[in-house]
């Protein structure tokens, strides 16, 4: 078999969570945390779908925007049921001090659903800062310094959506080369591994034991990371036709990329669908980047993780095969 060929492929995906992985079936999501050497707790979590409301989100480059939506949705609820186990899991038994009762007296569980509401907001604020304001900032820096490029004409803009583009990459990649060498996010991307394994040996017929999953590869051709990275390379072509300065303000242009989010999402869904459906030579060239990337993204997990991520997918594999996309790599 080719490196990307399975005997079928399957709909399930998931995520890696904090000690735990999160699948997601056709017919229900189901979270696997790691609560002691010996136990692994399960949940069902259920979210109303915006793709399972109108057929409208269902529509091709539509859907990507849905599917979006519906997988931030999902992580965000899946990823504080971990943190909550997995602090129950590592609970220290010790007297709390007055202020800690008084805090929990007041807030209890709302704390750390605040906690997590505030940082998303602050987490997508510096995203739209770091990958869309500031590529086009040092751009511009960069014209300042070098006149030739700013007095390019036509030129301009074409070397403007290269240079973000890479920009965005660099930032990208180099984020995530950081947070990789933190040992909480190395687990992490542990159990990202295990989740990536327990799905390719699914998908090739093999029963769900240790010993098979761990002999899988980890590089998924349609994880998240090459979603992410498709969506950076689609960019660097929708670039392509925003003028340098819309209108003679030259901070419009990332105003205008943001605004155009929902297409490069809609056009890096699409992508990565046909990648993982199909097994030919320009399927794997607009893989490649992402497959790369998960070397960062993913680690070898131990068997602890392994029986974990065989918990989630078990779950979620339906009785009825209303999972399987294709028969098949081909």
């Amino acid at each position: 078999m080719s490196k990307t060929d399975t005997k079928k492929i399957t709909s399930i995906g998931g995520s890696a969570l904090i000690e735990g992985i999160m699948m997601r079936g056709p017919k229900k999501n189901t979270v696997a945390v790691r609560v002691g050497e010996d136990e692994i707790y399960t949940e069902d979590v259920n979210v109303k779908f915006l793709s399972a409301s109108n057929k409208f989100w269902r529509l091709p480059f539509i859907r990507g925007i849905s599917g979006m939506i519906d997988s931030m949705r999902l992580s965000y609820k899946c990823l504080m049921l971990s943190a909550n186990k997995a602090l129950e899991a590592g609970e220290i038994e010790e007297e709390p001090s007055k202020f800690e009762k008084w805090l929990d007296d007041k807030v209890g569980d709302k704390l750390m659903k605040i906690l997590m509401g505030v940082s998303s907001v602050f987490g997508i604020a510096l995203a739209v800062v770091l990958f869309f304001f500031l590529p086009t900032w040092i751009f511009n820096l960069i014209g300042l310094a070098v006149p030739a490029i700013r007095e390019g004409g036509e030129m301009v803009v074409f070397w403007q959506s290269v240079a973000e583009g890479f920009l965005k990459i660099a930032i990208f990649i180099g984020y995530i080369l950081i947070v990789s060498q933190m040992s909480d996010m190395k687990r992490v991307f542990m159990y990202h591994g295990a989740e990536h394994k327990a799905i390719f040996c699914y998908e090739n017929d093999l029963p769900l034991t240790v010993e098979n999953v761990k002999k899988q590869r980890r590089f998924h051709p349609r994880c998240g990371t090459s979603f992410i990275l498709l969506m950076l390379i689609v960019g660097i072509i929708i670039g392509l036709f925003i003028p340098h300065a819309p209108f003679g303000i030259t901070w419009l242009r990332p105003v205008i990329k943001f605004a155009l989010l929902p297409l490069t999402t809609g056009i890096g869904y699409e992508l990565i669908k046909f990648c993982g459906k199909h097994d030919n030579k320009l399927t794997r060239i607009i893989a490649a980047p992402g497959l790369w990337a998960q070397r960062v993204t993913t680690r070898e997990p131990d068997e602890s993780m392994c029986e974990v991520a065989i918990e989630a997918i078990t779950a979620v594999i339906p009785d009825d095969g209303s999972d399987i996309v294709k028969n098949g790599c081909c």
